[in-house]
């Protein structure tokens, strides 16, 4: 039997030459008309679709509609199939033990079945999920990510350090693959406060000259704090160029304050898909990475496509993953809108706004839909004391229900800024809460801002 390894799956020209970064990304996509880049898509999507029917899962999924493959002709044919989400995933996998049925490895002669990565979600809500990815679609991803750190001024001089999280989940892996094989750049693979005290990463940031910082943005921010608390002042003693991260509604504002005044970029993706779009350098708005990354806006309720600035559901299509575990209108549940105008940088992308918060954690406070991410956007913009950790608390009490806003503050809160900041959020948000005021490092255990990936804001006791 012939050794079929991961390079040779990954088939590098391939991916060089369809999905290219640095200035040739510039010289495929500037000037591009979006008719030929709907083109392109059109043509990776039915590459997509073709893999995706020779799998169980699809032919079941799309089979319950009374779809037949001859009825997906291209991308306008898209919004016959439905959407799916990490629920459908997760029913596979109990049916088919151990990585369901959706891989498509079965599809591959033996001595040509592509080397699998596999990486899991968190499982901090029940069973992790699979993760799966091919060499080529993982490369191919990797890529999407190494373009925007290029697009946003990271260089192979920069010192980066990542917070991004290892174990079975995809994030720390994912980024270092990126940095080290498509930027070049150094690396320091901390992960988050679990797996590198965060007093210990803020001295190895000062020591090994880091001016490039990577992460998600709740942690960020604290470890500026934490960097303080130690005798080491962000400016000085560790001198950022540039941030970049998963921001969150919260913003680039307060991180930037956070590590004097440095650059700060926004970019997002899921486990699943790998990035799905980010800020250039110009920073108005997130490019969605459309050679690769077809993306629809829904509504959460009603399943159509939004307008203008109303909140949709992100649902992805992958059309690179023609490899392994194809992903055809995968329902994310993070909401985002459009943002309006041409692109300066003269490339042919839509842009959206960020990630603005989770259509399945959005709570309907008394008729009023609150996203909890946006509590912590407000606190952030309005009371600079607030260090930006907060956790909404939901209780019912008889037929009425009730959340309690705990936020951690510094110094000593004046004695009116609890009556201050439930007014501010009653104001900006239309519902009544209550609002618990806690000093600084008091949620780390309920958020788990030091031992997750992602915090904590939602506690449901209901």
């Amino acid at each position: 039997m012939s050794h079929y390894d991961y390079f040779e799956a990954a088939d590098i020209p391939f991916i060089r030459r369809e999905y290219p970064l640095g200035d040739a990304f510039m010289t495929r996509f500037k000037g591009m008309s979006r008719d030929e880049l709907r083109a392109l898509q059109d043509a990776r999507f039915r590459k997509v679709v073709a893999f995706a029917w020779k799998t169980p899962f699809y032919q079941r999924l799309w089979g319950a509609r009374g779809i037949e493959p001859g009825d997906i002709r291209g991308l306008d044919d898209i919004t016959k199939l439905p959407t799916y989400s990490k629920e459908d995933l997760m029913a596979s996998v109990e049916a088919h033990p151990p990585i369901g049925d959706f891989h498509g490895l079965d599809t591959y002669p033996a001595d040509r079945r592509p080397p699998l990565i596999f990486h899991t979600t968190s499982g901090t809500t029940g069973r992790p999920q699979p993760l799966l990815f091919g060499p080529r679609s993982r490369e191919i991803q990797n890529v999407l990510l190494a373009r925007t750190y290029l697009l946003q001024g990271m260089r192979r001089e920069d010192v980066v350090h990542s917070v991004y999280g290892f174990g079975m989940v995809n994030g720390g892996h994912y980024i270092r693959e990126s940095i080290l094989h498509w930027v070049g750049a150094q690396l320091l693979t901390a992960g988050h406060g679990a797996e590198t005290r965060s007093a210990q990463q803020v001295a190895l940031m000062r020591d090994f000259n880091v001016n490039v910082l990577v992460g998600f943005g709740d942690f960020l921010l604290r470890l500026a704090d934490v960097a303080r608390e130690n005798g080491i002042v962000p400016g000085e003693d560790i001198r950022l160029r540039m941030v970049t991260g998963h921001l969150g509604p919260e913003g680039r504002a307060a991180i930037s304050k956070a590590w004097a005044g440095c650059d700060v970029y926004d970019w997002y993706g899921v486990g699943d898909t790998g990035l799905i779009c980010g800020e250039g350098p110009e920073r108005d708005g997130l490019y969605i990475a459309e050679d690769a990354q077809y993306l629809e806006l829904l509504h959460p309720e009603t399943g159509l496509p939004t307008t203008g600035d109303e909140l949709g559901d992100m649902v992805c299509t992958c059309l690179f993953k023609d490899d392994l575990f194809p992903i055809i209108r995968f329902n994310t549940h993070d909401v985002t809108h459009l943002v309006d105008g041409t692109s300066a940088l003269g490339i042919p992308f839509r842009r959206i706004v960020g990630f603005r918060g989770r259509s399945d954690n959005m709570v309907k406070l008394r008729g009023i839909n609150v996203y909890p991410t946006s509590i912590g956007a407000i606190l952030q913009a309005e009371r600079a004391e607030f260090t930006g950790e907060f956790i909404c608390e939901l209780t019912r009490e008889g037929a009425r229900e009730e959340m309690t806003v705990r936020a951690e503050l510094r110094g000593t809160p004046a004695p009116a800024a609890q009556a201050e900041i439930e007014q501010l959020l009653r104001a900006r948000l239309g519902v009544e809460m209550q609002v618990a005021l806690c000093a600084p490092g008091d949620l780390a255990e309920l958020t788990g801002i030091e031992k997750r990936q992602k915090p904590i804001r939602l506690i449901d006791k209901r």
